[in-house]
């Protein structure tokens, strides 16, 4: 019986130890996904007020 209180002890730390990282990965994650959206509308932005111009692989540049 001592023996499988330990394990269980062994078992409820290393799942507690889990919850932690995973709690602690979902904030990054947040805070990346917000990361991301930041720059997703500044890039937006940029382009809209660039003109929005979209240069093709086989167009010459304008200075041909």
């Amino acid at each position: 019986m001592q023996q499988i209180e330990e394990k269980l002890a062994h078992l409820i730390r290393n799942v507690d130890d889990l919850s932690d990282i995973v709690t602690r990965q979902q904030g990054e994650i947040d805070m990346l996904t917000r990361r991301v959206e930041m720059l997703m509308k500044r890039e937006g932005e940029r382009t809209a007020d660039s003109g929005g111009g979209v240069v093709l692989g086989d167009e010459r540049p304008p200075h041909y």
